[in-house]
């Protein structure tokens, strides 16, 4: 299609969508294969110094979008001090306790700019970002689900990112609060004109499956001629996905969002072979070639970035996309 067809200088326009360590992990792989690299990144969560901001300011959690921020930064030595100071967290007796500097420094833009995007391009640019960050919407949303904790009784509504994030029960289903939430036009834009876009690794039901229920950010995404990428989770102990297998995953975000398709679905080897089924469940369901290499990290359930760059290129390659590689 078109958007594919395009090329851009310092790489293919590309656009990942997530939150938390998930998102890092992909940011920190693409940017070494484009200095063209937006993240779209979640707006739902309660939990920690961002829950506390969010309750005292009222805007959106600063968090996930710190972190992003944070996969940007320059490998230099401004970008590796930075990287380290909005990273860092205050430990004290008082209020200020467990605060990251970095989501007190956006919260502090955007009370004095006014606006989400333009505080998060001024941080970037004290960055030096590699790329931009923008949220998936500029309205600070809740998330909840639908919680079995007894096979024998009927599922529990559970509400908020940080409670279903520890849920010791099944969750099935997931919605934002208020539903039907507006996408920032500028998010839209950035989808619009992608050549890529990519979806996950992450906390499947709060940091990947949100994007897909914000009803003007699903239709840019299921209407994109890009190329489209899912980059599944590896085997793990997160509370809320403990007791899905990949197929499981994605079964369930094909539940959420019948319409989507994707081009590869990128897997770990291992985590692969554990499942023969999968490559026909990714076919059947999503129209997608499964792609497997090593993606492990020295910490068993992280995606190691280098491995996962290295997946990226020979998939773009493999669509015909030229990367920009920065090894």
């Amino acid at each position: 299609m078109a958007a594919r067809r395009r090329r851009s200088t310092g790489g293919p326009q590309v656009v990942s969508f997530g939150g938390g360590h998930g998102l890092y992990a992909a940011l920190r792989a693409f940017r070494l294969l484009t200095e063209n690299l937006t993240a779209v990144v979640t707006v739902a969560d309660d939990g920690g110094s961002s829950g506390r901001l969010r309750e005292e300011l009222g805007g959106l959690p600063p968090g996930d979008l710190r972190m992003a921020l944070a996969a940007l930064c320059d490998d230099g030595e401004w970008g590796r001090v930075w990287r380290d100071v909005i990273q860092s967290r205050f430990s004290s007796e008082g209020p200020l306790h467990d605060h990251s500097v970095g989501n007190l420094l956006i919260s502090a833009l955007w009370q004095l700019l006014g606006d989400h995007v333009e505080g998060l391009d001024w941080m970037a640019r004290l960055l030096r970002a590699h790329g931009r960050v923008l949220p998936m919407s500029s309205l600070p949303l809740r998330i909840e689900g639908d919680v079995q904790f007894d096979p024998g009784c009927p599922p529990e509504v559970v509400q908020g990112q940080s409670a279903l994030a520890a849920t010791d029960g099944h969750l099935r289903e997931v919605r934002l609060v208020p539903h039907n939430p507006p996408a920032r036009a500028e998010t839209i834009e950035a989808v619009c004109a992608a050549e890529v876009l990519n979806l996950g690794p992450g906390s499947w039901y709060t940091s990947v499956m949100p994007h897909l229920l914000v009803p003007d950010l699903a239709e840019a995404i299921f209407d994109s001629g890009a190329l489209r990428t899912l980059t599944l989770n590896l085997p793990g102990s997160k509370a809320e996905t403990r007791d899905l297998s990949l197929c499981d995953h994605l079964e369930s975000l094909h539940s959420h969002a019948p319409r989507l398709r994707f081009d590869y679905v990128l897997v770990d080897e291992d985590a692969a072979a554990a499942e023969p089924e999968l490559e026909a469940k990714a076919r059947r369901l999503f129209g997608a070639r499964m792609w497997t290499r090593p993606l492990r990290g020295r910490k068993h359930s992280q995606h190691d970035s280098l491995k996962l760059a290295a997946c990226y290129r020979d998939v773009l390659l493999d669509a015909g996309i030229t990367v920009d590689e920065q090894w």
